[in-house]
């Protein structure tokens, strides 16, 4: 996959579909990569052309030394568009990249035409929950994480029934690399988009998992009532639920950005 050079720093991205579509831009989760969306990319690149990219910190994108802020994550995929004279673009993230598409939408919103955040929040504490988990990773790596974090993504029933999808993403967590991790836990730590949503005046979708513990459905619940008009889908997943219940949140997204 090809690595571009955005403002000097490297980036993993890759587009699906042909160049005349409209552009839909994906933005994966905290600790997985742009493969999060490939049960979605077939359908989805019949219809749009799909730029998705690994996040800063994540992938064999960036991943330097430091803290990051959900604002340069959203001057990050800005950037991505002027590199590739994308003028506007449909965009979809899930967990962090719902929170990156909430700082696009307040921030740089005529750069979005339709907005999908799942499984997401406009506000994530304590912060001491962040700051242990940025101390355990930069002491341990990524290994002791996999586990409890898995349990959070996917329902029993789902970790059952459905082992290799659980297998891809615990390799993809486990090959995050962990500098990059702590600098993306330090951009959720110190977010809180709660206020600056409700100037939002885009089409947004909020999809929430109704068994997600780790966004419950509360936090989707207040970003739709935050921004007026926003819709709200419901699945039956847990976090991760584009990989949960893939037809479902294909068919949600799909119906939304072709509305």
């Amino acid at each position: 996959m090809p690595i571009e050079t955005i403002r000097g720093e490297p980036f993993n991205i890759r587009f699906d579909g042909a160049e005349d579509r409209p552009v839909l831009m994906l933005s994966n989760s905290l600790g997985t990569n742009l493969h999060m969306w490939d049960p979605q990319i077939a359908e989805w690149a019949s219809h749009f052309r799909v730029l998705r990219y690994d996040s800063r910190g994540h992938g064999q994108s960036t991943a330097p030394d430091r803290p990051y802020s959900i604002a340069e994550l959203g001057s990050d995929a800005v950037a991505i568009m002027d590199h590739f004279g994308i003028d506007k673009v449909h965009w979809c993230g899930l967990s962090k990249g719902g929170m990156v598409g909430q700082w696009l939408a307040t921030h740089a919103g005529k750069r979005l035409d339709r907005v999908v955040l799942a499984n997401t929040a406009a506000h994530m504490g304590p912060p001491d929950l962040w700051n242990g988990r940025i101390r355990n990773v930069r002491a341990n790596g990524m290994a002791p994480l996999v586990q409890p974090t898995l349990e959070r993504w996917f329902s029993q029933g789902f970790r059952e029934r459905d082992k290799e999808t659980v297998a891809k993403v615990s390799e993809m967590f486990g090959a995050t690399p962990p500098l990059g991790y702590a600098g993306c836990c330090a951009a959720i730590r110190d977010m809180d988009q709660r206020e600056a949503i409700s100037a939002v005046i885009l089409p947004v979708l909020v999809i929430v998992g109704a068994l997600d513990p780790a966004t419950p459905p509360a936090a989707g619940q207040q970003i739709a009532g935050a921004i007026h008009g926003a819709e709200l889908a419901e699945l039956d997943a847990a976090h991760l639920s584009n990989l949960e219940q893939p037809e479902a949140f294909t068919k949600a997204v799909l119906d939304f950005l072709n509305a």
